[in-house]
């Protein structure tokens, strides 16, 4: 290894010369799993990701050190495994576990008590839900207690999310719990059902907000695509007397046409996987400044009006009488878009980010503003 990098909780970059090769590539390590890094350390490192020239995973990722045993883990309770049955699995408390002091809490614990729960396909989509919650939860003169649950559609350890890491450390996020396989949150659980109970009932969050970790499985079809498991956490949160709120995946720049405007992931998810009826805040578009980089529009002036036409017809097959959701137009005006750029972490989604793409942070960022309101 040639040298450190950049730190944050749970992760290590580093550059690393590769055997045999006259070049060095940036390669991430979790410590928790492979112990610390020093330079001139040698290392074995997984470039699956690397090769394939892959967005968000393209890291090298360090599997191993071969000049030295990490140090053994403490004796300390619990007895969740994440990452199960892979070589790096990794034994953690769950805060559902029997060991666990919030046991007792959540053993029978079945309500949500209409918590509203903010449901959305990506990950970059968390800033911007919080941007706009953040904003509503002011003008109410109150403050606000949010949880993270990540699902395990993207990566699995929350240390790779440098956006978990700015949004705790500037208090916009007051913990984070991961899910499923997913694992390195301030509290670990089984399912998003007791994720949830737990962001409730231990954390003691106003609002949630349920989305996968960085990285996003897609293949083209109707079907392959990791972001299906946020119906599931619609239902989730419905089963659990929580007030769903289902943020749109919208874009105005995706050069997929089925991704432009709302996405057929949202369209999917919510309209045939999400069973419990959820709000749907649709964003009104109208009068924004600069473009939304609408492709189709054939000027400026009218894109904005002609995406939020689109995103407004699209939204309507997840309402009655097609659908069981209830639409709720939400103004996505300058403010909220001066709102979006407080954000204490890069805003970006498939490698655009605020400027490039508005249109898909301001509908993130109503499904916040529409959730503080459900508070009353």
């Amino acid at each position: 290894m040639v040298e450190c990098g950049a730190r944050w909780d749970g992760a290590r970059e580093a550059r690393v010369a590769l055997d045999g090769e006259d070049r060095t590539v940036r390669a991430l390590a979790y410590p928790h799993l492979v112990g610390e890094l020093e330079p001139g350390a040698s290392v074995l490192l997984n470039v699956t990701a690397l090769v394939r020239g892959l967005g968000t995973g393209g890291y090298a990722l360090v599997v191993a050190r071969t000049d030295a045993l990490p140090a053994d883990a403490p004796d300390a309770p619990g007895h969740l495994v994440k990452a199960r049955y892979t070589p790096l699995q990794a034994m953690v408390l769950g805060v559902d576990d029997q060991e666990s002091p919030h046991h007792e809490t959540l053993r029978d614990a079945d309500d949500l008590a209409g918590m509203p729960v903010v449901v959305a396909d990506l990950h970059s989509a968390l800033p911007a839900v919080l941007a706009g919650a953040r904003a509503a939860a002011a003008d109410r003169g109150g403050a606000l207690r949010v949880a993270y649950v990540m699902t395990d559609g993207g990566a699995l350890p929350a240390w790779f999310s440098r956006a978990v890491a700015g949004l705790r450390d500037a208090g916009w996020v007051d913990a984070c719990i991961t899910t499923g396989q997913a694992f390195g949150g301030d509290l670990e659980a089984v399912t998003v059902h007791t994720g949830l109970l737990a962001a409730r009932h231990v954390v003691g969050a106003d609002l949630a907000v349920v989305a996968q970790g960085p990285g996003n499985l897609g293949t083209g079809t109707r079907w392959g695509f990791s972001g299906v498991a946020a119906g599931e956490a619609v239902n989730a949160a419905g089963v659990l007397g929580g007030r769903p709120v289902a943020s749109l995946r919208v874009s105005g720049a995706d050069p997929r046409e089925r991704h432009r405007g709302v996405s057929h992931h949202s369209l999917t998810a919510y309209g045939r996987v999400a069973l419990v009826p959820a709000d749907v805040p649709v964003p009104v578009l109208d009068g924004l400044p600069g473009t939304p980089a609408d492709l189709a529009a054939p000027d400026d002036a009218g894109a904005w009006t002609s995406l939020g036409r689109r995103v407004a017809d699209q939204a309507t097959a997840l309402a009655a009488p097609h659908g069981r959701h209830a639409t709720h137009e939400v103004p996505a005006d300058a403010a909220l878009l001066d709102d979006l750029r407080t954000s204490p972490v890069r805003l970006s989604t498939m490698g655009r980010g605020l400027d490039a793409d508005p249109a898909a942070f301001l509908a993130a960022a109503v499904a916040g503003v529409h959730a503080v309101r459900l508070l009353g």
